[in-house]
């Protein structure tokens, strides 16, 4: 097996996933994507970013992955990231509400 299918391999073990739900995601037979695992099939690049965006990476982040790192480091760093962009939305909501109040404060007399 090589590198990269050891971390897919990975990847999909910690969402719970098994072969066939990753292939039906991919749009690809059980026995394609269990190639793509154990290194059989080499992958292309557009394969390669439509796994990484299937497990929230980006290619150069699965392809940097090692081994020894922890996939739920990655998933945490991205959940929380989520988390401060979805907080600055709705300070800017908030804020543009703001605006609108004052702009017919403004012109309400």
């Amino acid at each position: 097996m090589n590198k990269v299918g050891k971390k897919i391999r990975l990847l999909r073990h910690q969402k719970g996933w098994s072969q066939q739900d990753v292939a039906k995601k991919l749009g690809i037979s059980i026995p394609a994507f269990s190639k793509i695992e154990t290194g059989i099939t080499d992958l292309n690049l557009s394969r390669l970013i439509q796994i990484a965006k299937l497990f929230n990476f980006t290619a150069v982040q699965l392809l940097s992955f090692s081994e020894t790192d922890h996939v739920n480091d990655y998933v945490d760093g991205i959940t929380l990231i989520q988390q401060k962009l979805k907080e600055r939305e709705e300070e800017i909501i908030r804020l543009q509400k703001k605006i609108i109040d004052l702009y017919g404060q403004l012109y309400k007399d």
